[in-house]
């Protein structure tokens, strides 16, 4: 008598991705993206302000002040939550291609989102209360639950926000030169920010008790970047990154038309923070606005650039990995968790006024700033290539990792 045979139940959930699994551009977006995170947080930091500014740039302070509006301040954060979106459709599909069942993907990723979390109330109160953490631990337990299995007929609203989002810049830029050309120059001569008392205290006690009301604020104001999650996850529903070759025509557009829009954006606050430009101070907030809103499309541009940047070298070489320089920006990209935790670690120890406080009164506090915030990103990619060399994921990854897996992870 034949023996009847049964099929194997679905294992409920996989362990985390597998290196043989990780495509180039995403690792290589997030490796860069950390410089970008770096240089916007070291002018944060040193300047207890946000945007990172100083008020009285002189020379070429101002030049690089321009630059920071332009490329840095409200760009690297965009692609931050871009790619965060883009990584919750991947962990999705890798879990239900190994047999899980939707329910216990969405168990896998409110679980990883919600020590996500925790890990950013820890971080934002004890080190840094422009913490991203929280507010993306949030953002994406909300997405899985709402929003992740949903149809595409739903995912036609990131298009629509896309076009929302540009009639609204193009609008603050007709406001902003309107009042520039016809308009006298007025008091305003530097770029609005908002003061950090966390990190201009004088001990760590007192930057902790100002983190207690700095960081929920910081996490409520993050909230609406679900909606750059939502692009990102439309993205990683094609594909985008993984076959960047189906979609280099909109690759191209998208690099040229999003950091396009953020530099002409940024321009105008640029100008003004770097001491090129006085405003009246009736535009100082449209030219403010205009800035911000415009970061959104600088994260695109970015995407879209390391999309045909991968491209581009995974054409041009056998595999693109084995390079020196891209292997380690790459790893660190596989690592970025631990390289953003690493860099606010650094800034409590270089920047705060009860530790090192090298940009108190000594040279320019703007190129130290910098130059800190370089030979952070630099430390990292060189720790990150250390590791990937001796095969370690990485102390946040593996933590997160466990926590989220059990011990598969």
């Amino acid at each position: 008598m034949a023996t009847e045979t049964h099929p194997a139940a679905p294992r409920a959930v996989r362990g985390p991705v597998r290196p043989g699994e990780r495509a180039l551009a995403p690792d290589l977006a997030r490796g860069a993206m950390l410089l970008i995170i770096a240089l916007a947080n070291s002018a944060s930091v040193f300047f207890a302000t946000g945007p990172g500014l100083d008020k009285t740039p002189h020379g070429a302070e101002g030049v690089y002040t321009v630059f920071l509006f332009l490329f840095v301040h409200s760009r690297g954060i965009p692609l931050f939550a871009i790619m965060f979106g883009y990584a919750l459709v991947q962990l999705a599909r890798r879990q239900e291609a190994a047999g899980s069942t939707p329910a216990a993907v969405r168990r896998v990723l409110v679980r990883r989102n919600a020590w996500l979390f925790v890990f950013g109330l820890v971080h934002g109160i004890l080190l840094f209360a422009g913490d991203i953490l929280g507010a993306y631990g949030l953002v994406g337990i909300v997405f899985t639950l709402v929003l992740l299995h949903r149809g595409d007929r739903l995912y036609r609203v990131p298009l629509w926000y896309l076009g929302l989002a540009a009639c609204t810049v193009i609008v603050l830029s007709v406001v902003v030169v309107t009042s520039l050309a016809t308009g006298t120059p007025g008091s305003l001569s530097t770029a609005p920010t908002q003061d950090s008392p966390s990190m201009a205290a004088g001990s760590f006690g007192a930057a902790v008790a100002d983190r207690l009301t700095e960081w929920p604020g910081t996490v409520l104001s993050m909230l609406p970047f679900i909606l750059f999650v939502w692009v990102g996850s439309w993205a990683a529903r094609r594909r985008v990154l993984e076959e960047p070759a189906k979609h280099l025509r909109g690759l191209r557009l998208g690099a040229a038309l999003g950091l396009g829009v953020a530099v002409l954006g940024g321009l105008p606050m640029g100008l003004l923070g770097g001491g090129f430009l006085t405003v009246d101070p009736a535009i100082g907030p449209a030219v403010k606005l205009l800035y911000e809103g415009s970061g959104f499309f600088g994260g695109i541009g970015y995407l879209c650039l390391f999309g045909l940047l991968a491209h581009r070298l995974s054409k041009k070489m056998a595999a693109p990995r084995d390079n020196l320089m891209i292997g380690a920006v790459a790893a660190l990209g596989q690592r970025s968790l631990s390289g953003y935790l690493f860099q606010t670690v650094a800034w409590l120890v270089l920047a705060s006024p009860f530790l090192l406080s090298l940009g108190d009164g000594r040279g320019s506090p703007t190129f130290i700033a910098a130059g800190c915030g370089l030979a952070v990103w630099l430390a990292t990619v060189v720790g990150a290539y250390l590791m990937q060399r001796h095969n370690y994921r990485g102390p946040a990854e593996i933590l997160l990792r466990r926590l989220t897996y059990g011990r598969r992870g």
